[in-house]
């Protein structure tokens, strides 16, 4: 029996996709592999949290499993491994995040779960026991310089690659495996007992819809072989904050020939001390002189690729004001070639340690002053 998801992730029945995501985000950080060395009990419960997140996260399968239960998911499953399944290999920073499927394909398996067969479907749209790979999921937080240069990343982690000496046929040859005679390639054979019909896997092929008379030594017959990976993703100039890159194919292996999966890399971009940004403009505070707002002149700064600015400041600049200096922002990752603004919060800068000189001016323009009610 499969663990309850809904249980796994500590979340309510009727949840929010976004309470579901806190909950697995934070889980998931809890029991990570690199958190936890030597850990199998966190790396088993860092299993239970992705593949219920699996479930839960896709309004397809989180449906199913409302209605069905485990059964949803017996005898196969619409991510290509049942809820509970080892997708994670000896615990590298990548999820699961199952592979694409309809509703229509998960009742079927849903009614397989309960021993009935397909009510008359056509046996040939599910002739072919390949199944895609699962799609695969990392997260990298950069600095917000990063994001303004962008950058390449190297992700390392381990997966089901296809297994190169039989290209994935798991034969010794490295040639297709034969159709199985018995199922036709289905990996199922049906019998009929008045109007309901009867599916269960092939005992002559065990389900896989065909049959190695000599398996490849280097993966057993399965067609994969698990290994350390190394990818170089390109971030790009401009990414915001909570962005998903998509490196189709570099996910795990498919199951007897099927495609690859994917492999998506989140963005997260870490707080600066020095900008704020907003969409593709940056904002940053500025203690400025009272003597400069109130007569005006000019002040340094410093833009967010280490370039000095001289920026005007207009006389009678007020405390809160915003001062523009036009694309000197965050680069577009959507129209090459444009950057947004840099704005300056202005702030005042009062002195503190005031010599005898400097007050006696000070109490001077005071007394000049015909409204002494207020100040600059």
């Amino acid at each position: 029996m499969s663990k309850n998801p809904y249980e796994v992730l500590g979340v309510a029945r009727d949840a929010s996709d976004a309470d579901i995501k806190k909950a697995y985000h934070k889980l998931v950080m809890k029991y990570h592999p690199d958190r936890n060395p030597d850990d199998k009990s966190a790396e088993e419960k860092f299993k239970e949290v992705n593949n219920a997140f699996d479930i839960l996260k896709d309004p397809q399968k989180r449906a199913a499993y409302d209605r069905f239960g485990d059964a949803a998911f017996a005898g196969g499953n619409a991510s290509g491994a049942g809820f509970g399944g080892n997708p994670f290999g000896n615990g590298g920073f990548h999820f699961n995040m199952g592979g694409g499927a309809g509703m229509e394909d998960i009742l079927r398996e849903a009614m397989r779960g309960f021993g009935f067969g397909d009510f008359g479907a056509d046996t040939a749209h599910r002739a072919s026991a390949q199944r895609g790979g699962r799609d695969l999921l990392d997260e990298v937080v950069i600095d917000l310089k990063d994001a303004y240069f962008g950058k390449t990343h190297t992700v390392k982690f381990s997966s089901n690659v296809q297994c190169e000496k039989c290209h994935g046929n798991g034969t010794s040859d490295g040639k297709p495996a034969p159709v199985c005679t018995r199922c036709g390639g289905s990996g199922f054979v049906q019998t009929r007992q008045g109007f309901f019909a009867m599916e269960t896997p092939c005992p002559e092929c065990g389900g896989l819809g065909h049959k190695i008379s000599k398996k490849c030594s280097e993966c057993d017959g399965t067609g994969t072989v698990h290994k350390q990976r190394t990818l170089e993703v390109k971030i790009p100039a401009g990414v915001e904050d909570g962005t998903r890159l998509r490196l189709p194919g570099q996910g795990e292996a498919g199951i007897n020939g099927g495609p690859a999966g994917d492999f998506y890399l989140d963005i997260r971009v870490r707080p600066d001390k020095r900008f704020v940004r907003n969409a593709n403009d940056l904002i940053m505070r500025v203690e400025i002189p009272f003597t400069t707002l109130a007569l005006g002149g000019e002040i340094e700064v410093e833009t967010i690729d280490e370039k000095k600015l001289a920026v005007k400041v207009p006389a009678g600049t007020q405390v809160g004001e915003k001062l523009r200096v036009r694309g000197h922002g965050m680069p577009s990752a959507r129209r090459s070639g444009t950057f947004g603004d840099l704005y300056i919060d202005v702030a005042i800068n009062i002195p503190t340690r005031l010599n005898d000189k400097q007050k006696k001016l000070l109490n001077e323009f005071a007394e000049l002053k015909s409204d002494k009610k207020s100040w600059f």
